[in-house]
């Protein structure tokens, strides 16, 4: 098969390498579409290494593991690879593990994960889909038109989370389709400059009831952490961000901060992310029912 090798330089080789083949618990994808994100790039230059970095997969089954009954060769599905592990998506052949593998109906195709960890793994006390909230639960979703952002005003719908309080730039028209102004729901344009930014933040929250507790930070830089600690409870508030390895210390301590890493729905027995790869299991499926429907 051919496969994309992506060195540190940011050069790319096209190899010949052997279609994998599946551990125990594992699935081979003959990929139809590779993802492609920044952490593709930033991989292999943070970590000085040559390697496969495609980690979001979707195409059909080419081989299943001796443990794996969930899927069968033919069946349409996507996944997401094990970040750093041979096999990864920009080949014509990949590898995931069974539990973070899921069905896809003929006519939909991959997004991705980290919105659903950030939201309900991260952020603690934010209700699940299939207990949606009751009473007012304001959210801060910043960076709401990149894909992470879209997906967490998706998510919290489902959830019944409002006021949603989704900051964007040129991407606002996007967003404004996937907001309910009915419920509360606001946006507020970055672009204005960050004084004006953390006047609406204000304003809105002033209107939210005063308090907001919860916020996802799906930018993680150029000043967007600290303009959410402008309004978030300084007692209460919890922020998640989604950049590992940055600078976050002018976050206040009082506050609870966590980082969203996709990658932790690989993790392994006996490790503190370990509900993180159950996590994956329930809402890889819940994904795949929901495009099915």
């Amino acid at each position: 098969m051919k496969e994309a090798i992506v060195q540190p330089n940011l050069n790319v080789d096209i190899v010949d390498s052997p279609i994998p083949v599946p551990k125990d618990n594992e699935v081979v994808i003959k990929v139809v579409v590779s993802g492609s994100n920044p952490k593709d790039w930033k991989r292999p230059v943070m970590h000085n290494v040559t390697m496969n970095s495609g980690d979001d997969i979707a195409g059909v089954v080419h081989q299943v593991g001796r443990n794996v009954h969930e899927f069968k060769p033919g069946d349409r599905v996507a996944a997401f690879h094990e970040m750093m592990a041979p096999g990864g998506s920009f080949a014509e052949y990949a590898i995931a593990h069974a539990h973070t593998t899921f069905h896809i109906p003929n006519q939909t195709s991959f997004e991705a994960m980290t919105a659903a960890l950030g939201l309900y793994q991260r952020l603690q006390g934010l209700p699940l889909p299939w207990h949606p909230a009751t009473t007012s639960t304001p959210l801060i979703i910043y960076g709401a038109a990149s894909a992470v952002g879209a997906y967490a005003i998706r998510l919290a719908q489902l959830s019944n989370i409002h006021p949603l309080i989704c900051v964007a730039g040129r991407g606002i028209p996007f967003v404004e389709t996937l907001v309910s102004r009915e419920k509360g729901d606001v946006i507020v344009d970055y672009r204005e400059g960050e004084t004006k930014v953390i006047e609406k933040l204000k304003s809105v929250v002033k209107a939210a009831g005063g308090k907001v507790e919860y916020a996802f930070d799906a930018i993680s830089e150029h000043g967007s952490f600290t303009n959410i600690c402008e309004v978030l409870d300084q007692e209460t508030g919890q922020i998640t961000l989604v950049l590992p390895g940055k600078d976050f210390s002018a976050i206040p301590k009082s506050i609870r901060r966590s980082t969203t890493y996709v990658g932790s729905v690989h993790s392994s027995v006996g490790t503190k992310e370990r509900g993180d790869a159950d996590f994956g299991f329930v809402m890889f499926r819940f994904f795949g029912r929901g495009l099915q429907e």
